[in-house]
Formats: C-alpha cells, sequence, structure tokens
C-alpha cells in the first residue's frame, strides 16, 4: 500500500491546484485518518466544493468536512490490504526509497578510553542506533562510526601512572582494568599537585606517543584494547555494532587522524580563514558565531583539527551525502562552527550535516553522571535492568536480559532526544504505561493471534492472507482502529527519520498497542 498521506497530498495539488498543501494525522480517529486545514487558512476555498470533487474521483480515500478542515477516511478494503501487505512483506513493511542510491554516515557512542563506559554514554548509543536504523529504513546506505576519544595529553599522565605506580600484570588480570587505569589516574594528579614536574614528565610520555616511540605506542595500545574490552561487552549487551570499514568495528578513533591534521591546517591557511588571537593561538572568525580555535598557542591540536581531519577523511574516502554527529546539546555550538568551516571550504553543503543533541540523565533533579565524584557505570545500571526483569515473571535469564535491556533502551528512546530525562525506574518497568515491557507483553499477545491465524490459514487452505475475501468484509470499531494506525507506520518511520527524532515512533507504538489491547480484550 502506498503513502496514502502523500497520495493526499498529490491529489490537492494536481485535482484542487494547492501549492504545498499541509496534510496531517488526525487527532481524533472519529474524524478519519488525515486531515487539512488549507481552507481555514485560504478563506477563498470552499470546503464543501473541494470534498465532492475529490469523493467524485472515487480515489482510496473519502472526504469529509468538518468546519473549514477537511478529512480525509482510508476505505475500509484498503485497510485490509495494508493488513495483507504487512503479512506478506514482514520486517520490509514501511521501508521507503526516499534516500535510494545516497550514504549516510552516522557518528555516535564514542566514549573515552582509560575512562569508564558510564550511563552519560548511554544516550548517545542508544539515539546514535536508532537514527541510524530509521535513516536505513528510508532507502539510505548507512554506515555507523565510533568516534573514540583515544588520543591527547592525559595519555601522558596514564602512561606517567603506569611507568611509577602501576602494574601491567596485576592490571590485566583485575576484573576492570579500566578502574585500575582510572585509579592511576587520579592518583597521578593527587601527586601532580604536590609535584608540579610530573605534569612535566607526562608531557614528555605524550610527546613520545606523538612521535611513535615504540614502548610509549605500545602501553597506549594496552589501554586502548583494555578499554575496548569493556566497551566491547556493553555493545553486546545493547545489541549495537559499527561498520567493520572503520577500525573492523571498533570505529575510528581520533588517534587515526593525528597524521591527518596539518593538511586541514594548511587548506584553512590557503583559504585565508586561520587568523591570530591575542595570546598567539590560530583561530577562525565567523560573522554571527564566536570564534574557534584550531591550533593552541604552542601549535598544538584540538578536538577541532581533529574533527575537520575526520569530516575531510570521509569527505575523500567516502563522499557521503550526509553525516550525522549524536553527541550531548552542550556541543550545539561547537557544531555549527565545525559545520560553517566545512561549507566554507566546500566540502559540505547546507543540510548535510546534522547535529543531533541529547540532554542529561537526572536523578532528583541532579546529573547523574556523577555519584560521590564517581562516574555511574553503564555496565552496572544495565545488570541492575535485567534483575528487575526477572522479578516481573518467571523469565529465563534470555528473557531477562531481553526485557531489562529493552526498558532502558526504549525508556530512553521514548523521550524527545534534545530533554533531560529523571531516571525512574519504576516508568521503565510498568505494566501499564508508555514502557517497553508493556509493548513486549503486546508482542507476546499480538503472536499467540497470529499463531491462531497461521492455523486458520491451514485448516482452510490459504496459501496466504492476500486468498482472504476483503471486499464487504465486516469489521467492528476496535478491528478498524487498529487496522487505522497500521496504515500510518511507514509515515511515522518518515517523519521520525526526517527529523532525528525516535520518541515519534516510540509513541506511535504505544498507541498501537493500546489499540491492540483494546480490540484483544474485546473478543
Amino acid at each position: 500500500m502506498s503513502n496514502q498521506k502523500d497520495q493526499i497530498t498529490k491529489i490537492l495539488k494536481e485535482l484542487i491546484g494547492i501549492e504545498n498543501p499541509q496534510v496531517e494525522f488526525t487527532s481524533n480517529e472519529q474524524f478519519g485518518d488525515y486531515s487539512t486545514n488549507i481552507a481555514l487558512r485560504d478563506k477563498s476555498l470552499l470546503p464543501e466544493e473541494m470534498a465532492n470533487k475529490i469523493n467524485e474521483s472515487k480515489l482510496d480515500f473519502t472526504a469529509e468536512v468538518v468546519g473549514r478542515f477537511i478529512n480525509f477516511r482510508i476505505k475500509n478494503d484498503l485497510l485490509v490490504s495494508n493488513l495483507i501487505q504487512i503479512d506478506d512483506e514482514k520486517e520490509n513493511y514501511g521501508k521507503s526509497k526516499i534516500g535510494d542510491g545516497k550514504l549516510a554516515i552516522v557518528e555516535f557512542s564514542s566514549p573515552n578510553i582509560a575512562k569508564p563506559f558510564g550511563v552519560g554514554h548511554l544516550r548517545s548509543t542508544v539515539i546514535g542506533d536508532a537514527i541510524a536504523n530509521l535513516v536505513e529504513a528510508t532507502g539510505y546506505k548507512v554506515m555507523r562510526d565510533n568516534h573514540l576519544g583515544d588520543w591527547g595529553t592525559q595519555f601522558g599522565k596514564v602512561i606517567c601512572a603506569i611507568k611509577k605506580w602501576g602494574n601491567e600484570e596485576e592490571i590485566e588480570k583485575s576484573e576492570s582494568p579500566v578502574e585500575e587505569l582510572v585509579r592511576l589516574y587520579v592518583e597521578f594528579h593527587d601527586k601532580s599537585k604536590e609535584d608540579p614536574k610530573l605534569d612535566d614528565e607526562a608531557r614528555a610520555w605524550f610527546k613520545k606517543l606523538e612521535d611513535g616511540d615504540t614502548e610509549t605506542k605500545r602501553l597506549w595500545q594496552k589501554c586502548v584494547d583494555w578499554s575496548w574490552e569493556e566497551f566491547d561487552n556493553i555493545y553486546k549487551m545493547l545489541g549495537i555494532n559499527f561498520d567493520p570499514n572503520f577500525n573492523n568495528g571498533k570505529g575510528l578513533g581520533e588517534s587515526f587522524f593525528e597524521s591527518r591534521m596539518a593538511p586541514v591546517v594548511k587548506e584553512l591557511e590557503e583559504n585565508n580563514l586561520l587568523k591570530e588571537g591575542e595570546d598567539g593561538a590560530k583561530l577562525v572568525f565567523f560573522d554571527d558565531l564566536s570564534p574557534l580555535m584550531i591550533l593552541k598557542k604552542d601549535g598544538s591540536t584540538l578536538y577541532s583539527t581533529r574533527d575537520l581531519a575526520t569530516d575531510k577523511y570521509r569527505k575523500e574516502k567516502y563522499n557521503p551525502d550526509l553525516i550525522i554527529n549524536e553527541v550531548g546539546m552542550e556541543q550545539s555550538l561547537y557544531f555549527k562552527q565545525i559545520y560553517e568551516i566545512e561549507k566554507i571550504l566546500g566540502w559540505y553543503k547546507e543540510g548535510q550535516r546534522v547535529h543531533v543533541g541529547h540532554g542529561l540523565y537526572m536523578m532528583d533533579g541532579k546529573k547523574m553522571s556523577t555519584r560521590a565524584g564517581k562516574t555511574v557505570k553503564l555496565e552496572e545500571v544495565l545488570t541492575e535492568a535485567i534483575e528487575r526483569a526477572k522479578k516481573l515473571g518467571n523469565e529465563s535469564d534470555e528473557t531477562a536480559k531481553e526485557v531489562g535491556i529493552g526498558a532502558i533502551k526504549y525508556f530512553d528512546l521514548s523521550h524527545q532526544p534534545q530533554t533531560n530525562i529523571n531516571f525512574d525506574w519504576d516508568s521503565m518497568f510498568a505494566m501499564d504505561g508508555n514502557s517497553s515491557p508493556y509493548i513486549q507483553y503486546t508482542v507476546a499477545r499480538c503472536n499467540s493471534v497470529l499463531s491462531k491465524n497461521k492455523k486458520l490459514k491451514n485448516e482452510n487452505s490459504l496459501k496466504s492472507s492476500s486468498d482472504i475475501e476483503i471486499k464487504n468484509l465486516e469489521l467492528q470499531n476496535e478491528e478498524l482502529s487498529v487496522l487505522r494506525k497500521l496504515v500510518q507506520f511507514q509515515v511515522v518511520i518518515i517523519n521520525s527519520a526526517q527529523s532525528y527524532s525516535p520518541n515519534i515512533l516510540c509513541n506511535y507504538l504505544y498507541e498501537l498497542a493500546q489499540k491492540f489491547n483494546t480490540f484483544y480484550n474485546a473478543e
């Protein structure tokens, strides 16, 4: 079944002669499936005349007038045909070809090496993956990248601490090597307050790393490997993968672009974009944005230098039509500056670079990412979610994992990305609210109906649902309510993808589950 919203829009353009008509879902299904307020915006249009003209065309829907609104109701046989299409297409139902032949790179998660994977990275990880899925469903080829924070002066401090007070063998054997690295990092900071010369030693170690010193590079790689082991466990729990083209699925970290920054700086200089600031640092100045530092006064690089090198590499290697960065809202200004530079240089056009920002996790009105000065580890939160799922019923370990992890992911995705979220276990596992367990329970009910349908088809020797006679089929209100909601699915996917808002799809699924349960209970 084609996109009914597009059909109605096309008819309003061709039959009525209206440019860019706004067609939306009706707020109340009693008034039909779609609605337009064009006669309200343009008083010269006569809604009754328009509705009659549409109805005389014998289309797949009927037009009804309510005040100056025109509502559209899809015909019942089309609703049933759509249900048959769902059965035939299965997981391909709802996909579109809007991005057919185009490439999108979605960068998300991006935790820091030698630091624990905190709950603060959950939002970027879950939202980024969902956006990648949505964009893919609209026809784009999608590459998922994990831009790991694996470079910078902090590694000089970590390596210095390992050399002075650490034991590689003990770190390797420990239950959490990353916690040992954090402990050493904290120890370094505590002792550097008493002995400032330690900072000079750390800078010397990072200089060795930049120069490719074998021993320093070996220790740095150990830190990366220890961290990735923890990250990989979390990604497996969440069911998230990255593109194998990017470092065999580990993602291209900042270190990958260390040797690729000089050409970017040169290009900025050649385009007369780099200007010297008051303290000797090199910056790019804008007409309506604050300046962005590219090089420190000592010539060392920053995040901005590496991010520009990253996007230049992507342009030259893959030439993507769209790059999406899922990073916290606090980076909004920074990405505006980066995108503006890339437009000035001619790398990307307006709309090809998108920043999807997310809010914070809160607990009792306070930022959840810290607890008594320590990061709240995501693995601990996921483990607790699984334990809570076990208490819902007699689930197996595997089912409890699906319910628990699903509850965490859905809770995050059901909120608008930019908003702060109050972390609430009760809402997460509510069996009668907008939660993953409620929807999973509904799916179980739905599967029981499908099982009965399969038995019915076998008993009547039907090869597929399309063998069912749908003309003049009598439908109850509860059945119609479900069918009308199902028709919206493709439009919801498109709206969610184009607005980078997984919560639109989540809210739709919750409403669909409610309607299905009403139908189920009426049987």
